[in-house]
């Protein structure tokens, strides 16, 4: 007697053989009339309906126990074979999705029949999808084309996981003599062979692709080169294919959409607080220039970014040595030599905008990768350092397929570098230290991000380059007593600037926290403080050493920054002109200062700090009568307990009251950077005087600055709450790493980097897909109010968090200043006092040592370039200094209201905050003071 169950197996499985007949007899008339589309409703419907309810049959039958007898049926008949027929001559979409599914269904089922070992399967399933996509397919909407790469998806994902199914999905012809009879181009290029590995290239098609469907192929290939690693004959078809061609080309093309000249703009509907408060204006468009707000330029640039993401997730996840050789080799050929160095040696300042365009995607690039041999890459080829990659003993391939490959690619670059000019000529740093003196402040704005993301993120390629030093032999540290009289320095000039009434305690607290974060995230601090790097450009440097030999990793070292540095001399220049700068210079300029000094191999004596060779003491008399009575009664009452028989105590305890002396020393031994700060709080003295009620204006605007941080704070923890109430409906996060980056983020979103605080002070970057959009979040200096701040990993699909919508529309609500404060801007600007007047005996000042001293800016930048002749480079320097010139006096020319000026001031008040809190922070971690 039958058991309920066996009844109802019996019935689906008649159930079953019913619909597969039908299925089979569709099958038969398409073959039979060969024809290429249905045209009759009721027919698709029919069709779509039996091809429905066989997937149904089969999908609830893999849910019960064994045994499956409907699967079983279905894989002795390949009831696969006509579904593909059918979908693929029905030109119906509906029919297609119903076969997408089907295919899903059979793919899921592991346990009696596994369909994806079957080769008439995959033969089945590759003839279907290649039918559906592709350049000459039928054409099928968004969602159709999602379902199909899932389906690829899902069978890389079985290919990963079960290793000993690929030969049915993969199989290679042996072309060895046919490959050496080639040219060394073809060597280079690797051959195509869809035959072997359609699915390869099948998702190939669409790793280029937006949203889902682009992340979904990036992945799948991420795994089928992953499991490269597990199969040698797939590890030779991959490195003689033309993979890295197809990824290289493709890389390159993306980038080529981006526009050749770029202007950075803000929304006007939706300033932040500190531009809404100065005399933001925008800037006019050259011809054939893109604004950064442009839909199109942040679609692009999304896409290209993505992409270049997803090149660091091959290179991270790949486990194949010669793999991921070839991918960079072909990195550096046709991106880097072609593509990229080209652009950044045709960028100029004349034509409207290429500067400011090749100056952002450089710093795009380096701000949204963190594999230590793709930076390596980069840097090492950019900057033009000694012992390139290709030239590396140490990365010597180890198959002979390979080592031909890496022998044509030698000599094709050999041959490009006779041909075109390289970075030996002009390089990263030539581009930078031009663009320091344009005449375009947006190109100056430009410049600065990208050396405060080579500073803050590949410092270690920053030395000896971009940065003219001097390693460390033996010099004198800082006493206890110099540190205290510097720190009370820094608070003088913050209380002066900002008022003698202003209460600094709390934001001074804040920048004691983030520079915490900042430095023990630095990626030189991991060595020093012996911990494991964070997102930095040295995410894998124990490994590095394998494939670029460990000569050439460029580990950082203890350095001095030489006087004559020129990129420190074009910092204190812009910073000579801080109150009439543009807000986005100045914020530019401090977030490049910090980021300097954050180094823990950086000493920051000579450029920052008073040199301790120049300190100059009373005689020892003098100096005690001076010791405050506590240090007396600390060292008397050290001494009774000791005895005096401790005569080594009581060396020690004498040397560290001989360390709490305040040393002095000569105005000619103070460094440039002080001596800035002091002749802008002369200027901020001056207009004090000049203009009527210039405190209380400064207060409103002060005040206005921390309720727009208010707000900002108030909306950042609501959308947070609203995310983690949506938390079981939305994907998980990765926990994020809390950091900082610098003043600049506190105050208001940088249009150039991935993903921007919300908060004025909480200086972050989310985890997620990059968000290109340059819409800023409105912000404001921080006051005093706490905020969380996070620096997170590069964006990348696999670590992929997005927030939900509603919660996103919370965080990029327009927060405008309060009222009040709009209303006293308007009336200082419609009343603006002459502030240019004011300022300009500082800056004849300034106009007449410059007027001297033209020689000796020619000299900077001629020992601060690398590599070009000098007969090469002369008119190019002679105009760098006379557009300098020329360009500072139009700065100091141009009238600025006086709400500019207060802006200016609070920024400069803020900045001089975050430097002593800097220095506070490492003598505590780094141990740059001492005590004895």
């Amino acid at each position: 007697m039958l058991s309920q169950l066996d009844w109802t197996r019996t019935a689906t499985y008649a159930k079953l053989r019913k619909s597969t007949e039908d299925v089979q007899s569709h099958a038969m008339d398409f073959t039979t009339w060969r024809s290429s589309v249905i045209t009759d409703p009721a027919a698709i419907e029919a069709l779509r309906h039996c091809i429905h309810i066989l997937t149904s049959i089969l999908h609830e039958e893999a849910r019960t126990p064994a045994p499956h007898t409907c699967l079983a049926f279905a894989a002795e008949f390949r009831i696969y074979s006509n579904i593909s027929k059918i979908a693929t001559k029905s030109h119906n979409e509906a029919i297609i999705r119903e076969a997408i599914s089907a295919f899903n269904t059979l793919i899921d089922t592991e346990e009696e029949e596994d369909f994806l070992s079957d080769g008439e399967f995959a033969k089945s399933l590759v003839a279907f999808v290649g039918n559906i996509s592709g350049a000459n397919a039928m054409v099928v909407g968004g969602e159709t084309e999602g379902e199909v790469v899932e389906l690829l998806f899902a069978i890389a994902a079985k290919i990963r996981l079960q290793p000993e199914i690929l030969p049915v999905w993969f199989t290679s012809r042996n072309f060895g003599e046919s490959e050496m009879q080639t040219d060394e181009t073809s060597k280079f290029t690797g051959a195509t062979h869809k035959e072997d590995f359609p699915l390869f290239y099948i998702l190939i098609d669409y790793v280029h692709h937006e949203g889902r469907v682009g992340d979904f192929a990036r992945t799948g290939l991420l795994y089928i080169i992953e499991s490269a690693s597990h199969s040698e004959e797939l590890e030779r078809w991959i490195v003689e294919s033309d993979l890295a061609t197809l990824m290289a080309t493709g890389l390159g093309a993306l980038y080529s959409q981006l526009s050749r000249k770029l202007v950075i703009t803000y929304p006007l509907d939706d300033l932040p607080s500190v531009l809404s408060l100065s005399d933001y204006a925008e800037v006019q468009q050259a011809v054939e220039a893109e604004s950064s707000t442009s839909p199109e330029f942040k679609g692009h640039m999304e896409t290209f970014l993505s992409y270049l993401v997803f090149w660091q997730d091959v290179l991270e996840h790949c486990k194949s040595y010669e793999v991921k050789q070839t991918l960079l080799d072909h990195f550096q050929v046709l991106f880097l030599q072609q593509l990229l160095y080209p652009s950044l040696l045709e960028s100029s300042d004349v034509d409207g905008g290429s500067s400011v365009a090749v100056l952002t995607y450089l710093q795009r690039i380096l701000d949204s990768i963190d594999h230590a041999e793709l930076i390596h890459l980069i840097l090492h080829y950019l900057l033009a350092l000694p012992g390139g990659y290709l030239n590396k003993a140490a990365a010597s391939p180890r198959s002979p397929n390979a080592a031909r490959k890496r022998k044509s690619l030698e000599l094709l670059s050999k041959y490009a570098e006779e041909e075109n000019p390289t970075p030996a000529l002009f390089n990263l740093v030539d581009l930078v230290l031009t663009s320091l003196n344009s005449r375009s402040q947006q190109t100056i704005t430009a410049a600065l991000k990208l050396v405060s993301v080579i500073l803050r993120r590949h410092h270690r390629f920053a030395i000896a380059t971009l940065l003219q030093t001097s390693p460390v032999s033996s010099a004198a540290q800082r006493s206890i007593g110099a540190h205290n009289k510097e720190m009370a320095v820094f608070f003088s000039l913050a209380e002066e600037i900002g008022g003698k009434d202003t209460d600094f305690n709390e934001s001074y607290s804040n920048h004691l926290k983030d520079n915490l974060i900042l430095i023990e995230h630095h990626p030189c601090s991991a060595s020093l403080l012996n911990t494991a790097p964070t997102r930095s450009g040295s995410r894998k440097v124990s490994t590095i050493g394998s494939m670029l030999g460990a000569s050439n990793t460029r580990e950082p070292y203890p350095h001095f920054l030489r006087t004559g540095d020129p990129l420190l001399k074009g910092l204190n220049s812009l910073l000579e002109t801080f109150l009439t700068n543009t807000v986005e210079l100045n914020l530019s300029l401090t977030e490049t200062i910090i980021d300097l000094a954050s180094c823990g191999y950086m000493r920051l004596e000579g450029w920052l700090l008073v040199d301790p060779a120049n300190y100059e003491y009373d005689d020892e008399g003098a100096v005690d009568n001076n010791s405050s009575s506590a240090e007396e009664h600390i060292i008397a009452t050290s001494e009774q307990e000791l005895g005096q028989s401790e005569t080594e105590e009581k060396a020690r305890l004498r040397a560290f009251k001989a360390a709490l002396r305040e040393p002095s020393w000569v105005p000619s031994s103070t460094p440039a950077l002080l001596t800035v700060l002091h002749s802008l709080l002369t200027q901020v003295r001056t207009c004090r005087s000049e203009i009527s009620n210039f405190d209380t204006h400064l207060a409103v605007r002060r005040q206005a600055f921390q309720v727009s941080d208010e707000l900002s704070e108030a909306l950042s923890t609501t959308s947070l709450s609203h995310h983690r109430s949506q938390g079981s409906s939305t994907p998980t996060q990765s926990p994020k790493i809390p950091a900082l980056d610098s003043i600049s983020q506190r105050m208001f979103s940088n249009p150039t980097s991935i993903s921007r605080s919300t908060s004025p002070r909480g200086r972050s970057q989310q985890i997620g897909t990059p968000t290109l959009a340059p819409k800023l979040k409105p912000g404001a200096i921080s006051l005093g109010s706490p905020s969380p701040s996070r620096r997170a990993f590069s964006p990348s699909p696999l670590r992929e968090g997005a927030l939900p919508p509603s919660a996103r529309d919370v965080t990029s609500a327009p927060i405008q200043p309060p009222s009040f404060a709009l209303g006293d801007a308007l009336a200082l600007k419609n009343k603006p006092a002459a502030v240019r007047d004011i300022l300009r005996p500082f800056y004849d000042k300034l106009r007449r040592e410059e007027g001297g001293d033209v020689s000796s800016s020619a000299s900077s930048i001629r020992s601060g370039s690398v590599g070009l002749a000098d007969s090469e480079r002369g008119v190019d320097e002679r105009e760098a200094v006379g557009g300098k010139a020329s360009e500072r006096e139009r700065w100091r020319d141009r009238d600025v209201t006086v709400s500019h000026l207060l802006t200016n001031v609070i920024i400069l008040q803020e900045f001089i905050l975050e430097l002593a809190a800097l220095v506070q922070v490492r003598a505590s971690v780094f141990g740059d003071v001492r005590f004895v």
